[in-house]
């Protein structure tokens, strides 16, 4: 039987990873980026690369990119088997993986085919990564390692990312999620209608640049909330992707830019607002007008 094609752009992988992730993923490594944050990068599942293939574009020389799956290997427990029978045991294979991620890169990953809990035998260093993507298992006692794996991985500062928090299906990666957060010190940055962004070390400096990115497009919105006296940037909608394999990305160096005079920011906008065209179009940030209507009145 004939192969399928190979894949040329993201949207010709299969999977669940939409246009406003991949931007707010090659955002936010972009930025890291700029401030010259090292690290690893880690995935736990990875289905068949799609969003693999995205976070592959920021590993740097000296850096790692490790991906954890089980693919075709048997569930160790009961409960992990039904949920990968009754969701993609029949496409889901490491052969088809590795296929999708070479037609974007000339090297693979470093692979760990097993269930994700095997990455607390010290195989990732403490503190030794930058960004983590938590997007496995999606039963509370799996989900709650995975995400003590992830604190132990990330150094000051790292972010991790966790698909399926609030979808109706996954209630207990919401529970292990939202435990996280109230239990485990775990602090929002901001969220999708699909995925949380977090970090254990200080959301601010990003949710502040989030919120500097503005524009009157559609198709994207942003909201701020408080929880429990802290704030929370909640974008929805489907943004515009510019992600495709060969396609110039402009440099952007949006932390620095940020702090620029008035005087600068009026010759030009910043960095983070022109990101606003480049990767997070288009975001129609109501709170900032506000925000910046009251400074300025």
């Amino acid at each position: 039987m004939d192969q399928a094609p190979l894949p040329r752009t993201l949207d010709d992988v299969p999977g669940w990873f939409w246009p406003i992730d991949q931007q707010l993923f090659a955002w936010l490594l972009d930025r890291q980026s700029a401030a010259e944050t090292r690290g690893d990068l880690l995935e736990l599942g990875s289905y068949l690369g799609r969003s693999a293939i995205l976070i592959g574009r920021h590993l740097r020389a000296g850096e790692t990119f490790t991906v954890c799956d089980l693919f075709d290997s048997e569930a160790p427990d009961g409960e992990n088997a039904a949920e990968m029978t009754m969701s993609y045991r029949r496409t889901l294979t490491r052969t088809a993986f590795e296929r999708n991620y070479l037609a974007f890169h000339s090297e693979l990953p470093v692979i760990v085919q097993a269930p994700t809990s095997v990455l607390g035998d010290g195989r990732i260093g403490t503190g030794s990564c930058r960004f983590v993507h938590i997007d496995a298992s999606h039963l509370y006692e799996h989900v709650a390692v995975d995400i003590r794996t992830a604190k132990a991985a990330l150094g000051p500062d790292g972010i991790v990312v966790l698909d399926d928090f609030r979808s109706p299906h996954t209630p207990g990666v919401a529970a292990a999620t939202w435990e996280a957060v109230f239990q485990q010190d775990l602090r929002p940055i901001c969220v999708t209608p699909e995925k949380l962004y977090g970090t254990w070390g200080d959301p601010e400096p990003i949710q502040q640049a989030l919120v500097e990115l503005d524009g009157d497009a559609e198709d994207c919105h942003l909201d701020i909330d408080m929880i429990a006296g802290r704030r929370l940037i909640r974008l929805s909608g489907r943004g515009v992707a510019k992600l495709l394999p060969g396609e110039e990305r402009r440099s952007a160096t949006p932390g620095p830019t940020l702090a620029a005079s008035g005087h600068a920011r009026a010759q030009r906008p910043s960095s983070a607002r022109r990101l606003a065209h480049d990767l997070l179009p288009p975001l129609a940030v109501r709170a900032a007008r506000k925000l910046r209507a009251k400074a300025t009145a």
